[in-house]
């Protein structure tokens, strides 16, 4: 298909496109990257699908939102669709992100390289910790908390990664968002507001596995 065939992703709004499709277009573009490291320069949605759990109907309706991917005969051209997908998801360029905790987390998420490997860049680090400001983990500079405004704006940073307490996080949470971030994950186990202009994606690993043991456990009194 040509490129006047496809939507321009700048064009949706965030209400047109359900969540689980963005969603499950992190998936496709990870499986894409995948059948591409093994070789194979073109796939289909039968064969993207199987891998993800997925109909090829599901896979075909999620891209379909963004335009005709295909071709007659040839399916998916891998690379071409990852460059796509990137493009839609916004990581078809460099994401700088702040990261507030240096503790046990923050250094787990300092040294996990996927981040680099997608798009996203961590820039900066903070803590109150005074023995920690002024070091680099994994070479990554770690700053004070009051040097988080000309930090941010310095870099140009739009992202930001809560990894401190739960009694800190609503503070940590405030203090990015009057500093200009407009996107943060949170890694605490509280539920923090924020600014309607802010969005936010909280990661709770304990309720993730009790969605988990839920599952194994109702699997279990089905077998």
């Amino acid at each position: 298909m040509t490129d006047s065939k496809r939507k321009n992703p700048e064009s949706l709004t965030e209400g047109q496109v359900p969540k689980a499709v963005v969603s499950r277009l992190s998936l496709y573009l990870r499986e894409l990257q995948h059948v591409l490291r093994d070789g194979h320069e073109t796939t289909s949605s039968t064969q993207l699908g199987a891998r993800l759990g997925f109909t090829d109907a599901q896979v075909r309706k999620d891209l379909a939102y963004f335009g005709q991917f295909g071709y007659p005969g040839i399916g998916y051209r891998c690379e071409e669709l990852i460059l796509a997908i990137r493009r839609i998801l916004g990581t078809d360029h460099d994401w700088p992100v702040a990261i507030v905790g240096t503790g046990n987390l923050g250094r787990a998420l300092l040294g996990y390289k996927g981040f680099g490997n997608q798009g996203f860049r961590i820039a900066a680090a903070f803590d109150v910790d005074h023995a920690k400001v002024g070091e680099r983990i994994e070479d990554i500079p770690v700053y004070q908390m009051d040097e988080l405004d000309n930090v941010v704006r310095a870099n140009r940073i739009r992202l930001g990664m809560i990894a401190v307490p739960a009694s800190a996080a609503q503070i940590v949470a405030d203090l990015l968002a009057d500093a200009g971030i407009e996107g943060i994950v949170n890694f605490a186990p509280v539920t923090i507001t924020i600014p309607k202009r802010v969005r936010m994606i909280g990661v709770d690993l304990a309720i993730e596995l009790e969605q988990l043991a839920f599952a194994v456990v109702n699997q279990s009194q089905n077998t």
